[in-house]
């Protein structure tokens, strides 16, 4: 003996396919369409920089004391405050402590950027001299020799974004040269510091491509250009786009084929 569905049963199906429909059409669309809005303001966000950066390479370079004025100021704090600033630097190198930053690629070459402290009479700074090879034997660090003169010399201030580790890295027995796998300077500073009697400085000067000082200097000071990231945010919303569009077009061809498979079903043709 056969049962018609009720149609209550029948109805609360419906409502809970479509229900299920909406929501997953609308979280991965509203998804989608975030990340093409963040790929967009960063894309914004790297063309202003651009501005900023070309505007004050036409501006005299700061003195060290004058950039961190500017970094304590109440009134001009923030990631973008002293990011890029260019700054003269007058100071001795520290020629204990130098540090290799790990996985740095020049031209398809691995290797190492070279950090050491300058100190002047009032701050320590780290100082990124540029990059060096690296030995395919990993228990082989670069022949760096350390800076220990006085010297005076150009750069631009960075604001160090800190990257994500699987695993913080062990500073209680550190032999020098430092490999380091990212520039930590809260770590640096607490490592060194009551050493040098002074901190280090929240941030890290970058040498100026054009001094003779220090190794290669390979560094942009944008990674991913703003062009990239508007290219990843179209791509971004024209996948919402097409999300969208074969969602409704999924939903129209099984109402369609339901309706069909109703209009055709026993009890319908029974009441025809």
């Amino acid at each position: 003996m056969q049962y018609a569905h009720s149609p209550k049963k029948t109805l609360a199906k419906s409502v809970v396919r479509n229900a299920l429909w909406l929501g997953l059409t609308l979280i991965v669309f509203i998804g989608l369409v975030k990340l093409s809005i963040w790929q967009f303001n960063r894309g914004f966000e790297k063309e202003q920089r651009t501005v900023r950066i070309t505007q004050l390479n036409e501006e005299s370079p700061l003195t060290l004391n004058e950039i961190v004025k500017l970094s304590n100021d109440k009134q001009f704090i923030g990631k973008e405050s002293i990011n890029d600033l260019p700054v003269t630097i007058n100071g001795q190198f520290n020629e204990n402590y130098v540090f290799l930053l790990d996985n740095q690629v020049e031209k398809s070459s691995l290797g190492y950027r070279v950090l050491q402290v300058v100190e002047t009479p009032t701050h320590a700074v780290l100082v990124n001299l540029g990059w060096v090879q690296g030995s395919i034997d990993r228990n082989i660090l670069p022949d760096v020799t350390a800076l220990h003169e006085k010297f005076t010399f150009q750069g631009h201030v960075r604001i160090i974004e800190q990257g994500i580790m699987l695993q913080a890295q062990d500073f209680t027995q550190p032999s020098w040269p430092l490999r380091v796998q990212q520039i930590e300077l809260d770590k640096f500073s607490t490592l060194i510091s009551p050493k040098i009697n002074k901190p280090l400085l929240p941030f890290v000067i970058y040498v100026d491509p054009k001094e003779t000082l220090g190794y290669i200097k390979n560094w942009h000071p944008m990674v991913m250009p703003s062009e990239k990231h508007f290219g990843y945010s179209f791509q971004w919303a024209a996948l919402a786009l097409a999300w969208l569009i074969l969602m409704i077009s999924l939903r129209i061809k099984t109402h369609k084929a339901t309706r069909d498979a109703a209009d055709n079903s026993p009890e319908a043709l029974q009441n025809t």
